[in-house]
């Protein structure tokens, strides 16, 4: 199962990036995962970083503790984790041009319990709740570059 969106935001990188990457700060304008906090590594976004979020794909909460398996500042950012027999993999790709950043999200799930999620539904609700990341964070963005 792979989940894919992409979105533009009318302001520079190094916003961009600082507004991602401070996932201290994300309960501010995140509304897709909430009660983000570093459990290990550096206080920054970097390689080694484990954290925790909370989404909610169904009805009921669902806490994630993935770990940054890669991070080339303001480019590209990878993390990993695994729950309930799926594994996932979200890598996250910026691109300035112009002034504006394109950000794309590609979400990988593998595993043995994929087909209960297809089942479920759980495709489109992930795909609702990326989609909503990257509006919470573009409005988060434009508003401090503005």
């Amino acid at each position: 199962m792979v989940i894919t969106a992409e979105i533009e935001i009318n302001a520079p990188l190094s916003v961009v990036w600082r507004t991602f990457s401070q996932m201290e700060n994300w309960d501010d304008w995140n509304t897709a995962c909430r009660s983000c906090c570093i459990v290990s590594g550096d206080e920054a976004l970097s390689a080694g970083t484990c954290f925790t979020f909370v989404i909610r794909p169904l009805v009921f909460p669902l806490k994630v503790q993935p770990k940054v398996v890669s991070c080339d500042p303001g480019r590209e950012v990878v993390w990993e984790g695994g729950k309930m027999g799926i594994n996932a993999s979200h890598t996250w790709q910026f691109r300035e041009e112009n002034g504006k950043v394109t950000l794309l999200s590609v979400e990988r799930f593998t595993g043995p319990m994929v087909w209960v999620g297809y089942l479920l539904r759980v495709p489109k609700r992930l795909h609702r709740l990326t989609l909503e990341f990257l509006q919470t964070l573009k409005s988060a963005a434009e508003g401090c570059s503005a």
